[in-house]
């Protein structure tokens, strides 16, 4: 009973001090944050397309006759006019052979009704012919002149089928494969097509946009009217075609299979590293975007709702940011709405905030670049939790 006493002092001073360790509330978390500036971009498309070749004509043989020798190698670049077939020329040599000689004879008849004509003229003042046998001498004369017309035309159409019997290329370009071996007769009937000639430099890329692309690239090349439009063709390993092509054709009619509108481009191949019928795939600049944002793609989030951002407001609130996304071009989204300028959007550190939350904004640091001075052999610097643990454990060597 003595010692009760005793002891409620010794309570009361631990009550006390307990009183004094009221709850702290945690500091708000650090994020990483990059500032939102407005830049103008051009608006790229990535589509596919095909390509086709600038122009294409089929070699056909234009007269009969019996295929002698091709002239050409096959899958060779060929110029306009060089001989690429040799029909055989003996039939229609001899068919030309055979007009001269019917010309000679049309004019030989022509002189003799001529001069019958001429003295005719003369005779009849004097009444010593009748005006029925000057009549008959005139239509005479006439008609052997027509006759020589004609003859003169069956030489030119022999000349030009003596002619045809050497095949030249119609266009320069790649010659495709022999249609036809030597020793056919070809011809008869009918063209018969012997080869193909595609020109290959420059090519088509076609492709196809859907409507609703279609108004996106007329405000963007309203807002930038002067911006010259370029398709670049993107190659099967990644890299890009040196030579941009520019746009050449645009449809305004929409196909009702597709709803898709068929476009064009004209795209320089003076290498020959790209062929025709190739499916690739195009990226095209067409237009200008204005006042567009470019935030890297860590900090674009999604939800049913759309895609969407944090920043942190003037107040350090995390706020949400609703976008609407153009690409990905390289590491960032570029972003047409949902930004201001000025914006602090968080990259890292997403994890550890919510919309209406505090939160501390410091400069973001690209992962790469943190990396750099570990990569140099330096030591990575001590994270903040050890340190203060370190200071603890100085703090009870201390004590």
């Amino acid at each position: 009973m003595r010692r009760l006493p005793a002891c409620i002092p010794l309570l009361l001073l631990l009550s006390a001090c307990g009183g004094d360790q009221a709850p702290q509330t945690p500091p708000p978390p650090e994020v990483g944050v990059v500032e939102a500036k407005a830049t103008d971009l051009p608006l790229t498309l990535d589509v596919g397309g095909r390509l086709t070749a600038f122009r294409s004509a089929d070699v056909r043989a234009r007269v009969s006759g019996v295929l002698q020798r091709r002239a050409y190698t096959e899958g060779s670049d060929v110029k306009e006019g060089e001989v690429l077939f040799v029909i055989d020329p003996a039939p229609l040599q001899a068919a030309l052979s055979n007009a001269r000689a019917a010309l000679a004879q049309a004019e030989a008849n022509y002189a003799n009704a001529r001069a019958n004509a001429e003295r005719a003229r003369r005779l009849a003042p004097q009444n010593y012919v009748s005006a029925a046998d000057l009549d008959n001498a005139l239509a005479a004369e006439r008609s052997a002149q027509a006759a020589v017309q004609a003859a003169r035309a069956a030489v030119e159409t022999a000349q030009i089928n003596l002619g045809y019997a050497t095949v030249r290329a119609p266009i320069a370009g790649r010659a495709g494969r022999q249609r036809v071996t030597e020793g056919a007769l070809v011809g008869q009937g009918e063209a018969t097509l012997l080869t193909t000639v595609d020109q290959i430099d420059p090519l088509y890329a076609n492709f196809s946009l859907g409507v609703g692309e279609l108004d996106r690239i007329r405000q963007a090349q309203a807002a930038a009217p002067d911006a010259a439009s370029s398709v670049d063709v993107v190659l099967p390993d990644g890299s890009v075609h040196p030579h941009a092509g520019t746009l050449d054709f645009s449809g305004d009619v929409v196909d009702p299979a597709t709803g898709a509108i068929s476009m064009r481009a004209v795209v320089p191949n003076p290498e020959g590293r790209l062929l025709p019928g190739t499916y690739v795939s195009l990226r095209a600049r067409l237009g200008q975007l204005r006042g567009v944002f470019a935030i890297p793609q860590a900090a674009v989030q999604r939800d049913a709702r759309s895609a969407y951002a944090l920043v942190v407001d003037a107040d350090g609130q995390v706020a949400r940011r609703d976008l609407e996304l153009e690409r990905a071009e390289g590491g960032d989204w570029i972003v047409s709405s949902g930004l201001s300028e000025g914006d602090q959007v968080i990259v890292s550190g997403l994890q550890k905030v919510q919309p209406g939350a505090p939160a501390k904004a410091v400069p973001w640091t690209p992962q790469g670049a943190a990396a750099a001075p570990a990569a140099a052999g330096q030591a990575p610097a001590p994270a903040d939790n050890a340190g203060n643990a370190g200071d603890d454990a100085g703090d009870g060597k201390q004590d």
